[in-house]
């Protein structure tokens, strides 16, 4: 993430770049607030309910502690390795015995934490904890799916669960924060970060949000297997310009409260702890130096009493993005904005000091942070017991147990998205002989993913190793690599520089595509397994091109000229561009980066062992000239309606304006029937509900699991609105040749939005409900949200 200057956040309205009067929260703009508050203004603690035990604790061990050990909670400092950054942090032993660290980063098992703890407990003045957090994005040792396949399995209890797992697994391994759930909308597949979020839906990405919350913090926070969360990337991440990471990001007001912020206050109002800036300007003001994003919004509208954290070196590069000259400038930058806690950078603590002295900054604003700190501390359960999280028996007896590799497996298989299966080819026969190609059949490294923090891909099954186990003796496996995950020399050079363990074939493509063949003329099918390196997607990992890479294409072509059955396994952590393979290909199973269980996962799903019923929550494009696309774009006045001669419409020369994929959009080895939507009422009352409900029904020969899913329209508003928007969804099991009626209860709340003047409201008017099992197939009914008393309020 990466911050910005200290100027007014403006709003260009009307030709006007004055800053616009306060308003009251429901209509505040983005421009409301100053970044730099006087030197002498003091900043109230929020009104809210509050533990008097915990409020006498903490104002006790305050009035004990010295300005430069408030400033040194204000310090999360990274110790034994980093993986987001060319920094670590100097001179910890002596800061920790001087009170000058808050919080260490990137250090985890139960003997490190322990003597870190120690160290902090016996050596300095005040005896206070340190925080211990990291990277647990999907899994801590065992490893789950990557947060996007996570989403596509549409199933909150499933994904509550790898959360639960996880924070069970990183507090035996000494921690007690875990920088998840990420929450950035993401419409760009080019941005390597996709992989990380729930995709492009905001209210899907809210529902996923809140249930990692909730399984990461539990029902109490102080307990030894619970951890705290931490929302990021605050705010509008995902946004980044030509999906390039930490890229400006430039958006209106409406569709940064509409479309982009809602999943953070999803995730915030579920509880959770702690709050991490972005890298990106917002509107030109980067978020860490944002007083408007972290004070004004995130505080006094929100209500949100935790802490924030900056992400890695943060407040450093406030200076590249010209917010000030120096650190001391952009230490009080950051400050002002509202950061309570400096990550890595050591800003805080070089510079508040000196700031104060200066009368630049109070130490009331460092007060403010501080305490926010050590309520997070003591919430933690950290007082009371500060080696609660550092008990080796317990890491022995939690770390990659079987109920948990268990659960990866079971998991996995939920996110699996089948694209095609043209003539019934999945699932394979356990009889049958398998031609195994491509560059990721026997690839551990790559099943975890990016961001897989502590988990040791040599626990990794591989797709091999899991079809061997799933198929059994009686399936004939032959193998062959076919090509490189890549050839261009500098994309290898850097994938290997940071991890990527890849591993190239000195052949010449053209020799290993000639093997690849011979191979598969003796089979009876041919399952390629390609796609992505792990170290493609992630941080710092953008692509402009989002085809396969390397001569992958090229293999499946010549597997396709066999005119043996092509079944295509794609490893990815984003929206490919597949026109020539969902052309091509006999099937597609997408399994994106399945985990440490991935590929007895894969297997299971690839032979029939489990009935797949992943959906996919961002928009795979034809090509990579369509981005950014995503299914709930505004209306346009004119639209395109398919007639290929009428020129002056919204579309392209060269390519259709449907995506390859849509959102929501999976198959099954089953089929389903989703009849009409039957409306309770045609006339939904303002206060009132209304039913929808359809009958599904399994028609197809395999027991299955089908995600009904439920969007609106809103034909007529004071602002153009989207074409449609989910608003709900039930993901239901049938039996072959079982109906089941499927029912959603819809109110005026579901169909609010920022009118013209930035009120939250809902403007009666004509509506359409669609039901279907994806984004564009679907049945619709009308109704009408009658005109008495639609009320505004908060989202």
């Amino acid at each position: 993430m990466r911050n910005f200057t200290l100027a007014l956040l403006l709003l260009i309205s009307g030709g006007c770049t004055q800053m616009p009067p306060q308003k009251t929260p429901e209509t505040a703009s983005v421009g409301s607030g100053q970044n730099q508050p006087a030197a002498t203004a003091t900043i109230p603690i929020p009104n809210r309910p509050q533990d008097p035990k915990m409020k006498k604790f903490i104002d006790d061990l305050m009035g004990k502690m010295t300005l430069e050990e408030k400033i040194g909670q204000l310090n999360l400092v990274s110790v034994g390795f980093t993986v987001t950054g060319p920094v670590v942090s100097e001179n910890v032993d002596e800061n920790i015995t001087k009170g000058l660290v808050g919080g260490v980063f990137n250090t985890f098992t139960p003997i490190a934490v322990r003597k870190l703890q120690e160290k902090a407990i016996t050596q300095s003045r005040l005896k206070i904890p340190l925080l211990f957090g990291y990277d647990v994005i999907h899994g801590h040792r065992t490893i789950f799916p990557m947060p996007i396949a996570l989403a596509a399995s549409w199933d909150m209890a499933a994904i509550e669960r790898s959360a639960r797992i996880a924070a069970d697994e990183a507090s035996a391994d000494g921690l007690n924060w875990v920088f998840s759930p990420m929450v950035d909308i993401a419409r760009d597949p080019r941005w390597g970060r996709i992989a990380e979020g729930a995709g492009e839906d905001t209210w899907l990405g809210s529902q996923v949000g809140k249930a990692m919350v909730r399984g990461y913090q539990g029902n109490d926070l102080a307990a030894n297997n619970t951890v705290m969360a931490c929302v990021k990337h605050f705010a509008l991440y995902g946004a980044a310009e030509a999906g390039r990471d930490y890229n400006t990001t430039d958006m209106s007001e409406r569709r940064m409260m509409e479309e982009y912020l809602p999943p953070y206050k999803a995730a915030l109002d579920a509880g959770a702890g702690s709050v991490m800036s972005s890298f990106n300007d917002i509107n030109g003001v980067a978020a860490t130096g944002n007083r408007w994003l972290m004070t004004e919004l995130l505080r006094n509208q929100w209500g949100f009493d935790g802490m924030v954290v900056t992400d890695y070196t943060a407040i450093n590069e406030l200076i590249p993005h010209g917010l000030g000259k120096n650190e001391y400038e952009v230490a009080k930058v950051a400050l002002d904005a509202g950061i309570d806690m400096d990550m890595v950078g050591e800003v805080f603590l070089k510079h508040l000091g000196q700031l104060v002295k200066d009368k630049k900054v109070t130490e009331d604003q460092i007060n403010v942070a501080c305490r926010r700190i050590l309520e997070a501390k003591y919430k933690l359960g950290l007082f009371e017991d500060p080696y609660r999280y550092a008990n080796e028996q317990r890491a022995k007896e939690t770390l990659l147990k079987k109920e948990y590799r268990d659960a990866a497996r079971d998991i996995a298989r939920r996110t699996m998205v089948l694209l095609k299966n043209q003539n019934q080819t999945l699932p394979l026969k356990k009889t049958a002989s398998i031609a195994l190609v491509g560059p990721l059949v026997k690839s551990q490294v790559d099943q975890l993913g990016n961001w897989n923090g502590a988990g040791d891909w040599k626990q990794a099954i591989s797709v091999e190793q899991g079809i061997r186990n799933v198929a059994g003796a009686g399936v004939k496996i032959t193998y062959a690599k076919g090509a490189n995950i890549a050839d261009d020399t500098l994309m290898l050079r850097r994938l290997n520089a940071h991890g990527g363990n890849i591993e190239v074939d000195p052949r010449s493509a053209e020799a290993m595509i000639r093997e690849a063949v011979q191979v598969a003329r003796r089979a009876d099918v041919i399952v390629a397994v390609v796609g992505e390196s792990q170290g493609m997607t992630g941080e710092a990992s953008s692509r402009s091109d989002i085809t396969l890479p390397g001569r992958q294409l090229d293999l499946l072509k010549a597997l396709k000229a066999t005119g043996k059955p092509l079944v295509v396994v794609l490893m990815n952590g984003r929206p490919l561009a597949l026109k020539w393979e969902s052309d091509n290909a006999d099937a597609i199973l997408e399994t994106w980066f399945a985990g440490t269980e991935g590929g007895n996962a894969i297997a299971d799903v690839l032979f029939g062992n489990y009935n797949p019923s992943g959906k996919i929550t961002a928009t795979f494009p034809q090509n990579v000239g369509q981005v950014p696309i995503y299914y709930n774009q505004k209306m346009t006045g004119r639209p395109y309606g398919g007639q290929q001669l009428d020129k002056y419409k919204s579309r392209y020369l060269d390519v259709p304006n449907d995506p390859l994929y849509p959102f929501g959009f999976g198959l099954s080895y089953t089929t389903f029937s989703i009849s009409a939507p039957t409306l309770s009422t045609a006339n939904l009352q303002p206060g009132g509900n209304m039913t929808v409900s359809v009958q599904v029904q399994n028609t197809g020969n395999y027991d299955g699991e089908e995600v009904v899913q439920l969007y609106v329209q809103d034909l007529v508003g004071t602002v153009s609105r989207p074409v449609k928007e989910l608003k709900n969804f039930k993901k239901v099991f049938l039996k072959k040749g079982e109906t089941q009626t499927v029912t959603f209860t819809l109110t005026e709340n579901d169909l609010k939005f920022y009118d013209i003047n930035m009120k939250y409201v809902a403007e009666p008017g004509d509506f359409i409900v669609y039901v279907g099992p994806n984004s564009r197939d679907v049945k619709s009914a009308p109704f009408t949200l009658t005109s008495s008393g639609a009320a505004a309020g908060n989202p």
